[in-house]
């Protein structure tokens, strides 16, 4: 049903008519059913109209929510509406994501493009259908999945199914992936034909259409941009099968688009004429299978259930597979994966392809993953192959079998790239390793008899390359697969070259990628034009190596490099067998064909497959039968050989071992050497043979009293018997050695050994011979009672000769140690024990205890001693054990009656034989215990001032008078204070008198009871002893009174004694008396005689009459008050008695005021210090008690700034003043102030001088911009100065006050000169931060002063830290540390970076100044030997990086050990950066010869019966060496095999037993020759010499050793022998001298030849700087003093130049010198003229300040570090304007007006030191076209005439300071520039003078000048003085000591080659002629300049 809307009203204009658009609507709400879709025309009508059509047609609610969305989930708005096509398929739902309740159909057309037509002539699959085109076919649907799935970030996977199980509807081909799926309209573009991806639309609507990208470039071209013409996947599909069914679903749409396209389906609409190109795409939700026919396609409802959860996939399904690839594809399957797995073997495994995993790189991974799955029968398991794993395609056994790689690419035009590699598949031991085709069979077409005639030669073939194209070519990463590139001009075979590297020629194979801009056929079989384009001239190939080009065209470059690459790989990886050790020709008559029997030429080594096979090497055999193991006898290979030789196979003949059951030799090809079989093993079964042998001795213990290893046993303990087994390895028992016909019997030897301190004693010593009943049987011994360490030894012997070995093994044996102890204790005896003992005194008892053999030994535990003494009584605290036993705490007590009287003390232990002993004691009295005092009476009466005595004994606890020191007895009379205490000493004697002294007790009024203690001090634990005394009063005067009493008056005042009296100050004091009484208190009457003795202190004239009346003279009161009078009246007789009373005078009346100050100066805002006290006083100038509290409010004070808030006035009650506090000035200036005290009608005035105040605070006096910026290491420009002020900011010159700076954080260090100091006499301090030093970013440095402990606050400079990009702080050290560095080599480069403090590399250093140190030995910290040597660095190549030092080709040590190498940076003298020591193992380089350490003397022997006379060698240890003579033979076994060769067809001597041949054991490289005899009556010649030959055999294969020979003379008789020793010694000796100095000559020639090099290059140096200096105006200089002179004279110059005042900068600039930092703007230019540079400073003084960096990330960085206070300017973000502008006042190229005041542009006023383009960017943004005028008046008349002519003019400054803006606004202090001072440093410095420069250029000059003459100086000295060394005699005598040593060693060599006759008489004639030789020459040390070795 179609609906029509939008129809015009009536009366409206027709519009013109549109073209017919309609769209299609399904109904896909919730619950809607499966209703045919309605179609719309929308031609005329809007989005409203359309909606409301959509309401009215599908009923809609008015409040009911929908949306219309397209098949894509696409929602319909206004503007998308408008791009809808005609046709489209729209759905109505509820929301977008909702699930689609019935599946859709959206009509679609699919004409072929017109591409069809134009490219239609491409090769198809079917015209390549005879080569196997079906893989290729499958790759077109990989493509498609590859490029789908190129997004992917996880794993992508890509799975071909095969359901060829026709139960579920098979065959079936599917392909699924899990890209990115395609929308409706995408997968409308894969229906249509030819529609590439350059042209197709992705969309369906424009605006959301983005086109075609090209993705980036990656290695190899594996961008998965493969899917590319729109043919592949149509072509494969119908040339598979007949139908296709494409089901997709994308991630931005929930819903599933499936499409069909089928061959039926086009026969169907051809035959019914309908539209072919033409379908529909059912969009569906996932899951949803309701449309399949489960009958016929059961299999696809289960790749629709898969569906459900996919984020986004694609699924091909070909159905109608052709029956002919149907049985291809189940009999060829692994054909299919081969070849798929070869076409995308790089998309598989990355680029470097299918290497072995632990040779895979970790980042050259790749996440592809391909699988292919057979399913045929239900009943069967699938076949699953997964290409990953597929180890057999093409390329992966072409990268398996090579072993290097030469990579290099070709670039082209249009960024056209092809990236090649060709391997080397090298020659490996038997056979070529150049892969073959896995299908093809080899060898099919050989001859049948050559074969034969190989397998009974040994030899090995097989073809390499041959004449196949070297090439495959990839295209994006995959494989074209018709498309081969035979070779290049540069890798072709030359028609001149070596044989043996030709057939390298057939050893390689290559690979070329090429990249997208190649065109390829449409079914991507073919190139279409890449080998064209290669072979191009203008085709660059250039080599790279790991990643860097290191050669380029033209093509000789690429041909050499090739070359010498191919030459290098034939002579490292090719491994043929190589035959070492000719031993002659001989004939073969164990072979049948008798041309095969000769020659057969001998060999004593092979090296095959990198082993070393040689004679005496054990060796097993494969695919023989039996298997046989042997050892190596020789080689044999068919051909006639003299020497070494290659071949590709051969014979060994063997030994077969164990040669104690086998006697046989056997040959057999080398091909049947197992080269698996390990010498382990091997060994293992000839040791199976070998087991029959004894092996071990079983021992048992009959008696089952076993002893155990390292056991312990009492001594006497009887030992045995023992029964003893001698087992093989089976574990047989045997008595006898093995083998037939063996008749050798065993027996077994005991001994026993007793190890004494002096020597080994044997002890025992038996042999047991067999018996069948009880084997070997050795009987009990008991002898076993020395203490000490025992041995039991038992060896197996033969009975008959008592050796211990047999065939070289030595026979089992056994040991036993043991340790013999001592027994139980049987008796003990008494230790040394103190004859005099104390009563009570604890004494301890040692005993001894021992055993039956006497010996020292343990008590026996839980025994109880026993101790009895008739007259004593005795106890103890049981024994002790330790070291010895000792019985504790031993006490007596008894009655001494008998002074020394002994008592015996016996002492039993229960349980020994011998259990009682005694001793002896004297007892002595004990310790003091008790004291006893007489009399014993209860109360002893005594009157006062009376002695008392007392008698005292001390006893010990027996009641005995003891004695003991400081026994002193101590009398204290206890009641009252200060009576007697007396002492009596009883030290020795123990008793004693005690008489005390009188009492004297004051006042005693009655009878008083008191208590006598008596104790001694030194002993408290003697307990105290107590008496009663009485005492009674006395008569005697005692107490004297003194009364006051007016005359006629009754009232009486006594005074008290020490009275204190107040009494008006002035006045007298009259009318005293006095009174006495005694002890009782009884008056006594005055007598002249007594009243005669009393005395005053105030009077010395007493009046006898008024004393005898009692009466006392009058006292005078003084008149000063406060003050105490003391007055004494006393009574004198034999003791005196006193009274004393004190007067005090009081003030008189008020008179006057006195003010007292605590300090008269006081600073400001401070109180004055103390009180300041007001007093009120009398006439006398006392200070008056008549003032109280109240009086407070009369007191005034006043004075001029006083602060009388703070005032407080207190009255003193106790003092009787005034206390004025809070004395205060806070106004007015510091000086001298008076303060105004009044009271009542008294005033007083006092004078305070005012200072300023306390200091309370610490400023800056230069403020300064927070935070500095510091870069690291750095200092402060200017010094830091503090100013001491008070709280109101005045200085403060308190120098008690020092200013201290510290830290927030102990991270910052800060260097300075002082770190705290006392301020100046004006409260300065300065400080100079020297160095500041710590982590990035902001810290903060705290200044604070120090006063009495308390802080005064100070300022907080805040720095921000920069990292120093410039200073070095740690090496790193990059080499390859897995490369084995063998002795003599060469070390791997040596990478050093230099880290700075940014973590940047530093680049500024010099390359001297780093060094690497090598020595011997092993890491020792941080520094480095003594010993080590040092490497210099070496010249930096183009190639390498510049912060990169690089240590190349630096030689590896000759001597082989453990190295260290460390790396260190010189910074000065004294500060060094060292890298960690990195150890090195320096290992023996290859092993190729056989040598002995020293080299042995020539030995000579004779055919004489005296075997001394016949011997060879003794004893000569031979070692497998490299060519710097290191032992290099670890793990190599084998033998040695000793031979004697000599010249032509002469006898050969013979050894003992007639043998020609020795063998001798090879262990780990080493031998010992040992006993080397001649046969007697050997053949030989008489005199002739012979050489003995040690050729190595070494077991493994590969490995190629020089033989050793040893030349030796052969004598038929002693007299001759002894000739030829002597000739032999001596020539010995000439030939080791003479070799001395030939070394020591040619040593010294080439040292000339070094020297004259040295002389003519530093001389060649010294003549290219004399036209050099000649043109920079220096005159020639012949020394180097006068250079030195020039030099000092012009570096005078340039002093006097820098010191020359001029304009500065003292903007600071830390970040300077950063990386990518050019500045701060205020130091990038230079201004010449003063007021120029103070106009453009001020003009530009918002961005002086501004750091100016190469990057924006550099920008950003200093940004960070100062929290974005630092402004910052990019170079990269600046925008340049043309340099070339003319003034504006020019006009093409004439002035419009005649300007005056000399305009020009400010920039080019500007000098730029250096980086002048980046500066000249920057300036010309931050002035832009500003122009510098003379004078104001000049600037404005400019200005006019520029406006004037319609020009923009800029902003104009003037040389007098004033600025025009470019709006023309000027005047006013904004735009006149202030003076240059007050711009504080911000300006552009001045440049140095002109001259400045050149004088610089100079001095350098002079500098290198200088050098060169001192380095040719220095050459030449050297080469004239190595000259005249050797012209000197001592050298013309040694050069002519040589040429008569050299005739002496002819004469001697011609003697020995004589026959015996002439030898005699020659001899016996040159005896009698030759001098004493003398020992080996010492050449002179001067001349020595290298070592020398001795040959061996």
């Amino acid at each position: 049903m179609e609906n029509q809307m939008s129809t015009p009203g009536a009366g409206e204009t027709q519009p013109e008519k549109k073209h017919q658009k309609s769209v299609v609507v399904y109904d896909c709400r919730p619950g809607s059913s499966a209703a045919p879709p309605r179609t719309f025309d929308i031609s005329n009508a809007d989005f409203t109209s359309f909606l409301q059509a959509l309401v009215r047609e599908f009923s809609l609610s008015s409040g009911e929510t929908f949306v219309i969305s397209t098949t894509d989930r696409k929602q319909i708005d206004q503007e998308l509406y408008k791009e809808l096509v005609h046709g489209k398929t729209l759905q109505l739902m509820k929301s977008v994501n909702q699930e689609l309740p019935v599946a859709t159909q959206e009509r679609i057309d699919y004409l072929p493009h017109y591409h069809t037509l134009v490219q239609c002539g491409m090769y198809e699959y079917y015209a390549s259908e005879g080569q196997k085109a079906l893989p290729y076919a499958f790759a077109e649907l990989i493509d498609n999945a590859l490029s789908a799935t190129r997004k992917n970030t996880g794993r992508r996977r890509i799975e071909i199914r095969l359901m060829f199980n026709e139960a579920q509807g098979g065959p079936a081909v599917v392909v699924m992936d899990n890209g990115c799926g395609m929308t409706s309209k995408q997968l409308n573009n894969w229906a249509v034909y030819r529609l590439s991806k350059f042209i197709r639309e992705n969309s369906t609507f424009q605006s959301e259409e983005a086109g075609y990208v090209r993705p980036d470039p990656v290695p190899r071209s594996l961008n998965s941009d493969i899917s590319c013409f729109g043919v592949g996947g149509k072509q494969a599909v119908f040339y598979i099968g007949q139908c296709v069914r494409m089901i997709s679903k994308s991630v931005s749409s929930p819903d599933v688009h499936e499409f069909i396209m089928s061959k039926d389906d086009f026969e169907r609409k051809e035959k019914n004429k309908e539209e072919i190109y033409s379908g529909f795409i059912r969009n569906r939700k996932p899951g949803d299978s309701s449309h399949v026919d489960k009958s016929e396609e059961m299999f696809l409802q289960s790749i629709v259930n898969e569906e459900i959860g996919k984020e986004s996939f694609t699924a091909v399904v070909i159905t109608g597979i052709h029956p002919e690839h149907v049985n291809y594809l189940k009999k060829h399957l692994h054909l299919l994966t081969r070849e798929l797995a070869h076409t995308y073997h790089y998309y598989i495994h990355g680029v470097d392809g299918n290497v072995k995993s632990e040779l895979k790189k970790p980042d050259s991974s790749s996440n592809i993953d391909i699988q292919i799955s057979l399913f045929e029968r239900s009943t069967r398991v699938p076949c699953i192959y997964n290409l990953r794993e597929e180890e057999n395609d093409m390329q992966t056994l072409y990268v398996r079998s090579s072993a290097n790689t030469f990579e290099f690419k070709a670039t082209g035009a249009k960024d056209s790239l092809v990236e090649g590699l060709i391997r080397y598949h090298p020659f490996l031991h038997d056979r070529e390793t150049f892969p073959v085709e896995p299908s093809n069979t080899s060898g099919e077409d050989e001859d049948e008899d050559e074969d034969e005639v190989d397998e009974k030669c040994g030899l090995l073939n097989a073809e390499g390359r041959d004449n196949r194209p070297i090439f495959e070519c990839f295209w994006n990463g995959r494989l074209i697969p018709y498309t081969t590139v035979s070779e290049f001009k540069w890798c072709e075979r030359p028609k001149k070259v070596d044989i043996t590297l030709l057939e390298c020629y057939n050893r390689i194979s290559g690979v070329l990628f090429a990249n997208d801009r190649f065109q390829v056929s449409t079914n991507k079989l073919t190139f279409m034009d890449l080998e064209l384009q290669l072979r191009d001239k203008d085709t660059i190939f250039t080599r790279v190596n790991n990643g860097q080009r290191v050669s380029a065209s033209p093509r000789v470059n690429m041909e050499k490099e090739f070359t010498n690459w191919l030459k290098t790989c034939h002579e490292s990886f090719d491994k043929q067998v190589m035959f070492q050790g000719f031993l002659g020709n001989t004939t073969r008559t164990d072979v049948p064909s008798k041309h095969l029997q000769s020659p057969w030429a001998l060999f004593k080594t092979i090296q095959w497959d990198g082993i070393t096979y040689k004679r005496g090497q054990y060796v097993k055999t494969k695919k023989t039968n039996p298997i046989m193991y042997g050892s190596i006898l020789q080689f044999l290979l068919y051909g006639a050989y003299e020497g070494d030789v290659y071949a590709t196979g051969g014979f060994a003949q063997i030994a077969l071992e164990p040669k104690e059951l086998y006697d046989e030799k056997k040959i057999v090809p080398i091909l049947k050497i197992d080269r698996v079989a390990t010498a382990k093993a091997i060994e293992e079964n000839i040791e199976k043979e070998l087991a029959k042998l004894p092996d071990r001795l079983k021992i048992t213990w009959p008696e089952g009293n076993g002893w155990g290893d390292k056991d312990a046993h009492p001594a006497g303990t009887p030992m045995g018997p023992i029964k003893v087994e001698i087992l093989n390895r089976k574990g047989d028992s045997i008595s006898r050695l093995p083998g037939t016909g063996n008749t050798k019997k065993l027996v077994i030897e005991l001994t026993v050994t007793w190890h004494s301190p002096k020597k080994d004693v044997q002890t025992n010593s038996h042999i047991a011979v067999y018996s069948p009943k009880w084997e070997y049987w050795f009987k009990t011994m008991e002898n076993l009672t020395k203490l000490g360490k025992y041995t039991l030894q038992l060896q197996t012997k033969l009975n008959d000769s008592s050796d211990s070995q047999w065939v070289g093994r030595k026979l089992p044996n056994y040991t036993l140690n043991f340790t013999i102890k001592e027994g139980e204790a049987v008796s003990f005896t008494i230790g040394q024990v103190s004859s005099s003992v104390h009563v009570g005194v604890p004494f301890s008892v040692p005993l001894d205890f021992r055993d039956q053999f006497e010996y020292p030994t343990q008590p026996p535990s839980g025994i109880k001693p026993q101790l009895e003494c008739s007259s004593l009584k005795l106890s103890h605290d049981g024994i002790a054990f330790g070291t010895t036993a000792v019985i504790n705490n031993v006490r007596a007590l008894g009655k001494i009656k008998q002074q020394g009287k002994m008592h015996t003390v016996k002492v039993r232990i229960p349980g020994l034989k011998e259990d009682t002993q005694s001793f002896q004691i004297a007892l002595q009295p004990g310790a003091p215990h008790t004291l006893v005092v007489f009399p014993d009476g209860d109360v002893l009466s005594v009157e006062n001032r009376t002695p008392v005595n007392f008698k005292v004994e001390i006893h010990d606890e027996c009641q005995n008078i003891t004695t003991h020191p400081k026994l002193t007895v101590r009398c204290q009379v206890m009641g009252a204070s200060d009576l007697p205490v007396d002492y009596v000493d009883c030290s020795n004697t123990g008793s004693g008198l005690m008489l005390t002294k009188p009492l004297s007790l004051k006042t005693v009024n009655a009878e008083q009871i008191f208590t006598v203690k008596f104790n001694i001090p030194n002993h408290r634990m003697v307990s105290s002893v107590e008496r009663q005394l009485r005492v009674l009063p006395s008569t005697r005067i005692s107490r004297l009174e003194v009364y006051r009493q007016e005359e006629g008056s009754d009232d009486v005042m006594v005074l008290q004694n020490s009275e204190r009296i107040d009494w008006t100050a002035g006045d007298t004091l009259g009318n005293l008396y006095f009174r006495l009484y005694d002890e009782g208190n009884r008056l006594v009457s005055l007598q002249p005689k007594i009243t005669s003795k009393i005395k005053v202190n105030w009077t010395a004239k007493l009046i006898a009459e008024d004393l005898a009346q009692g009466k006392l003279p009058c006292l005078g009161v003084p008149t000063q008050a406060q003050r105490e009078h003391f007055y004494h009246v006393s009574f004198q007789d034999q003791h005196a008695v006193n009274m004393s009373f004190i007067i005090v005078p009081r003030p008189d009346e008020p008179d006057h005021l006195r003010v007292k100050l605590s300090e008269s100066t006081v600073k400001m805002g401070e109180v004055l210090s103390g009180s300041t006290y007001v007093e009120v006083m009398d006439q006398y100038g006392n200070k008056t008690d008549r003032l109280d509290a109240e009086s407070v409010k009369s007191l005034s004070v006043s004075a001029d700034g006083l602060d009388k808030e703070a005032l407080a006035v207190e009255w003193q009650a106790s003092t009787g003043r005034f206390s004025v506090c809070g004395v205060r000035f806070v106004s007015g200036s510091p000086g001298s102030r008076e303060l105004s005290f009044q009271f009542q009608h008294m005033t007083e005035f006092v004078r305070v001088e005012v200072t300023a105040g306390a200091p309370a605070q610490i400023k800056l006096l230069e403020e300064l911009e927070m935070p500095l910026q510091v870069m690291n290491g750095h200092g402060l420009d200017t010094p830091l100065t503090m100013q001491l002020c008070d709280q109101w900011g005045n200085p403060s010159p308190d120098q008690r006050v020092n200013i201290v700076f510290e830290t927030r954080t102990s991270q910052l260090k800060v260097k300075s000169s002082v770190s705290f100091q006392p301020v100046d006499s004006k409260g300065k301090a300065c400080f100079i931060l020297e160095a500041i030093s710590g982590p990035k970013g902001e810290h903060a440095l705290e200044f604070r002063g120090l006063f009495s402990r308390k802080g005064i606050p100070g300022p907080v400079i805040r720095l921000n830290l920069i990292p120093d990009p410039n200073k070095p702080v740690k090496l790193c050290v990059e080499y390859e540390s897995h490369v084995t560095l063998c002795a003599g080599g060469i070390f791997p480069d040596f990478m050093v970076v230099v880290m700075s403090e940014e973590g940047s590399a530093v680049k500024n250093i010099c390359p001297a100044n780093l060094s690497m140190l090598l020595w011997q030995g092993t890491t020792s910290g941080s520094c480095p030997s003594a010993a080590a040597s040092n490497l210099k660095c070496s010249k930096r190549k183009d190639s390498e990086k510049d912060d990169c030092f690089c240590f190349r080709d630096k030689q590896i040590p000759e001597l082989a050990g453990k190295y260290v190498v460390q790396f260190v940076l010189a910074l000065d003298k004294t500060e060094h950066i060292w890298s960690k020591q990195i150890p090195l193992n320096v290992v023996p380089n290859k092993a190729i010869k056989l040598a002995p350490e020293m080299s042995p003397a020539t030995p000579v022997v004779s055919n004489s019966n005296v075997r001394a006379n016949r011997t060879l060698l003794d004893n000569l240890s031979l070692k497998i060496m490299d060519q710097y003579c290191n032992v290099a033979g670890e793990g190599l076994d084998g033998e040695v095999v000793v031979t004697v060769t000599g010249a032509g067809d002469t006898l050969i001597p013979l050894f003992e037993n007639k043998e020609k041949r020795l063998s001798y054991s090879l262990t780990n490289g080493e031998t010992v020759i040992t006993d080397l005899v001649l046969l007697e009556n050997s053949p030989g010649v008489d005199g002739a010499e012979y050489v003995l030959q040690f050729s190595p055999e070494i077991q493994q294969t590969g490995v190629s050793i020089a033989p050793y020979s040893l030349p030796f003379r052969f004598c038929n008789d002693a007299d001759h022998q002894k000739v030829i020793v002597t000739l032999s010694k001596k020539k010995d000796r000439l030939s080791q001298t003479i070799k001395m100095y030939r070394e020591f000559f040619e040593t010294n020639q080439q040292l000339i030849s070094e020297l004259e090099c040295q002389v003519r290059d530093a001389a060649h140096k010294l003549n290219e700087f004399k036209p050099e200096l000649k043109r920079n105006g220096i005159s020639a200089l012949s020394t180097v003093s006068e250079i030195e002179d020039v030099i000092n004279a012009k570096k005078t110059i340039l002093t006097k130049m820098e010191n020359q005042p001029r304009r500065k900068c003292t903007v600071p600039d830390p970040f300077r010198g950063s990386p990518q930092v050019l500045g701060k703007v205020a130091h990038l230019a230079l201004v010449k003229d003063d007021d120029v540079a103070k106009v453009i400073s001020w003009h530009l003084l918002g961005d002086m300040d501004c750091v100016v960096t190469e990057t924006t990330s550099a920008a950003k960085r200093i940004y960070d570090d100062t929290q974005g206070r630092q402004q910052v300017l990019p170079l990269e973000t600046v925008f340049c304007k043309p340099c070339d502008r003319r003034l504006p006042h020019i006009r093409n190229g004439s002035a419009l007006f005649c300007p005056v005041g000399d305009p020009v542009f400010v920039k080019d006023l500007l000098i730029f030191p250096e980086h002048a383009e980046s500066c000249n960017k920057v300036f010309a943004t931050l002035l832009g076209d500003t122009i510098l005028i003379d004078d104001l008046d000049s600037a404005n008349q400019y200005r006019r005439g520029v406006v004037q002519n319609k020009i923009l003019c800029p902003t104009i400054l003037t040389r007098q300071g004033e600025r025009i803006r470019c709006n023309g606004k000027f005047g006013g202090l904004q735009n006149k520039a202030p003076s240059i001072e007050k711009l504080r440093g911000q300006v552009f410095g001045a440049p140095l003078p002109a001259e400045y420069n050149q004088t610089r250029l100079q001095i350098d000059l002079l500098q290198q000048y200088s050098v060169a003459m001192q380095k040719a100086s220095a050459v030449q000295a050297d080469y004239n003085s190595h000259l005249m060394d050797l012209q000197s005699p001592i050298m013309k005598q040694k050069k002519q000591e040589l040429r008569g040593q050299e005739v002496e060693l002819q004469e001697i060599e011609k003697t020995l080659a004589r026959t015996p006759e002439q030898m005699s008489d020659a001899v016996r004639i040159k005896r009698s002629l030759e001098p004493e030789f003398s020992d080996t020459p010492v050449l002179p040390k001067r001349i020595r300049r290298k070592p020398h070795k001795m040959d061996s």
